[in-house]
């Protein structure tokens, strides 16, 4: 009897964390070199966010809340630094920085916004804030 309490157990823990949800959240970090970080939080359903950072101490922070909501951060270089802040839904931010001590604050607060940038150079900084529905930022630097 404790034998057949024991399979059933087991068989409901593997069901139930390979049942994955098609309202999950997803996270992808993939690093190479020394001393990065990264990290974010995810409130609501079906909301990415993915990190690739190459070099030496590079920073990246994500936070979702809301539905559909994609966070997309690749850095190339040192000391580089990304923030994105997304609230609502169906909102897309996403920054490539190549170089080195670059800072990006993206923050969207409504649905459907979309802001893009990409950074080159050294010590480039970008602030981009959107609020409201539909509104499309994009910003291209190059920093000495």
């Amino acid at each position: 009897m404790a034998r057949k309490g024991l399979i059933s157990a087991v068989l409901v823990a593997v069901m139930g964390f390979s049942a994955v949800p098609a309202t999950a959240n997803d996270v992808f970090i993939h690093q190479w070199g020394f001393g990065h970080s990264a990290g974010g939080s995810q409130t609501g359903f079906r909301n990415n966010i993915g990190v690739v950072q190459n070099g030496w101490y590079n920073q990246a922070v994500s936070e979702q809340r809301g539905r559909r909501n994609t966070a997309a951060t690749g850095q190339d270089g040192n000391y580089n630094n990304s923030e994105i802040r997304q609230n609502g839904r169906n909102n897309a931010a996403g920054v490539g920085q190549f170089g080195d001590n670059h800072t990006s604050i993206l923050t969207q607060d409504g649905n459907g916004n979309i802001a893009a940038g990409v950074q080159v150079g050294k010590n480039c900084s970008a602030n981009v804030s959107q609020g409201g529905s539909g509104n499309v930022a994009a910003f291209v630097q190059t920093c000495r």
